[in-house]
């Protein structure tokens, strides 16, 4: 892909989501500060309706573990307990809706997701690779106990970050954009 003199549209077009990932991950301080950038998030009325809960280090041994406990037979425990040490960095993404008559929900989370969006394409910026991974471990009491997660508030997943493996590079095949846009103008 020829790149643009558009440095934004280049981060857009080229991130990918990185299955592997490797150390570095981000230092603390960086990551405070992308996720700073990434709270620019379209979000009405600015109520940041999120947390981050950062897992690292050792503790992704013991995030596999309430992940294990989790799971239905050893075989499963065992995947479970693994899934937290494939990135050097998880981000637990935490949706807390705030009770505001103005702003729906669904309008909450879609400026949640908005602020993970925007933190991924500013973690590319940075050299640094990442994926939004679910699973069952978002609905077991066992994880939310672990990481805190209250009775309200959602839990939607882990930004698994650090750095992409040389060998995973992939293009992104183009979609048919035409099939995706329903134009009502006139003058065109």
């Amino acid at each position: 892909m020829t790149r643009s003199p558009n440095p934004v549209l280049d981060a857009v077009l080229t991130r990918r989501s990185a299955p592997r990932l490797t150390e570095p991950a981000p230092n603390p301080a960086d990551l405070e500060r992308l996720v700073q950038a990434a709270a620019t998030a379209p979000d009405h009325g600015r109520l940041r309706p999120w947390r981050l809960v950062v897992v690292s280090g050792d503790e992704r041994a013991r995030l596999g573990d309430a992940f294990g406990e989790a799971a239905d037979t050893p075989e499963q425990t065992r995947r479970a307990a693994a899934k937290p040490l494939r990135a050097p960095l998880l981000l637990t993404i935490v949706h807390r809706p705030v009770p505001n008559l103005k702003v729906p929900e669904w309008e909450q989370l879609a400026a949640t997701t908005g602020m993970v969006t925007t933190l991924s394409l500013l973690l590319h910026c940075q050299g640094f690779a990442s994926i939004w991974r679910t699973g069952v471990a978002i609905e077991a009491p066992q994880v939310h106990k672990y990481l805190g997660v209250d009775d309200d508030e959602q839990l939607l997943g882990w930004l698994y970050v650090g750095t992409r493996y040389a060998s995973d590079a992939a293009d992104r095949r183009p979609f048919d954009t035409p099939a995706r846009i329903t134009w009502h103008t006139t003058g065109i």
